[in-house]
């Protein structure tokens, strides 16, 4: 995978894309028990010029969120972090990972989507489950 184009094309015959815009595309991942989580790829730039892919699932609203546990999250995670992003215009905590296009092939790429996604399901889970902010 060198350009957002070949990761569009990969996605795109396996999945149906939500979004599908320039440098941003996004589908719903099929989880076991019937669950879906939402997955978004979108291409970065650094003041370089190096090309990074980011993958990135909303877990949940930042309202409420501990700033202390989200950085302990961040911290002990071997792959993925929490950020903010905004979700129809208000902020939300993503799981995400940003990968220099050099470094993702076809088979990294899904393995990255699968385990973004099933963690982000999971920290979703809990977040709702237990009516606690992360």
């Amino acid at each position: 995978m060198h350009h957002f184009e070949a990761v569009r094309s990969l996605i795109g015959s396996l999945h149906t894309l939500q979004r599908n815009d320039p440098y941003v595309i996004s589908f719903d991942l099929t989880l076991p028990h019937g669950r879906h989580q939402g997955i978004y790829l979108a291409e970065l730039e650094d003041e370089g010029g190096r090309r990074y892919l980011r993958i990135s699932t909303p877990i949940g609203p930042l309202t409420g969120a501990d700033p202390k546990r989200c950085l302990r999250f961040n911290w002990e995670q071997r792959v993925g972090f929490l950020a903010v992003a905004d979700l129809g215009g208000s902020p939300y905590l993503h799981l995400c990972e940003n990968r220099p296009y050099e470094l993702v092939n076809g088979q990294e790429l899904m393995r990255l989507i699968s385990e973004l996604g099933a963690l982000g399901d999971q920290l979703e889970q809990l977040i709702v489950e237990s009516g606690d902010s992360f």
